[in-house]
């Protein structure tokens, strides 16, 4: 097992992480307002992913551990998208 050496984000690059976030928060508010017909949970999910994605990658600094462990939380989201995916189906086919 690897020592964890701990790394510490530079101030930019933290205020810039946060501009992004919340810009995709103000997006969010505003594709509430659009009729994005059935694409509109698409565009919900696809947009909470943007922004857990760089939650994940810079606050909990998945971004600089090993690859195996970024391997271990894909093959995590992917297995939930999975079951969301076939919870859609199952939904849409009732």
């Amino acid at each position: 097992m690897s020592e964890h050496n701990g790394h510490i984000l530079s101030v930019k690059l933290l205020t810039a992480v946060l501009a992004v976030l919340l810009l995709l928060t103000f997006i969010t508010v505003a594709a509430t307002r659009v009729d994005f017909g059935y694409l509109k949970v698409v565009v919900a999910l696809a947009l909470a992913t943007t922004k857990s994605l760089f939650v994940i990658l810079f606050f909990m600094h998945l971004k600089y551990e090993d690859r195996f462990i970024k391997i271990i939380v894909f093959l995590c989201f992917l297995i939930l998208a999975i079951f969301i995916g076939m919870t859609f189906l199952d939904v849409a086919y009732r």
